[in-house]
């Protein structure tokens, strides 16, 4: 019997599978290697979904750039609200006004207004 099993062993060492030999077709082409085609299938559609992807990603970050722009913006907005609602409440008070009033040349009703001509000018 163990001549017979020894007869039935196979000649490569274990653990190891044989290698089989590529089939030759008539004319002397060989046949088509199938685990070169299924790795280039593979690789072309990864390919085909990353390329899918691009475009989103593009979108997102282009918005992401934008809402960053707006928000400097809202915050430069905000800065110049509270500076010209300061300006309105300065504004309110009887003193600033009659400075704003003088400053272009108006006079109350009982005043006498003059104007001085031929003044040299500032340093």
């Amino acid at each position: 019997m163990a001549q017979a099993r020894s007869a039935r062993a196979p000649r490569h060492a274990p653990g190891s599978r044989p290698r089989s030999r590529p089939r030759v077709l008539p004319g002397g082409a060989r046949g088509i290697r199938w685990d070169r085609v299924s790795r280039v299938a593979l690789l072309i559609v990864l390919v085909g979904i990353f390329a899918l992807y691009i475009g989103p990603a593009r979108s997102y970050w282009s918005t992401v750039r934008e809402a960053k722009h707006r928000r400097a913006e809202v915050a430069q907005l905000r800065r110049e609200n509270a500076r010209l609602r300061a300006k309105r409440s300065a504004l309110r008070s009887t003193s600033s006004l009659e400075r704003e009033a003088r400053r272009l040349g108006m006079v109350r009703p009982s005043e006498r207004a003059y104007v001085v001509k031929h003044l040299p000018k500032g340093p």
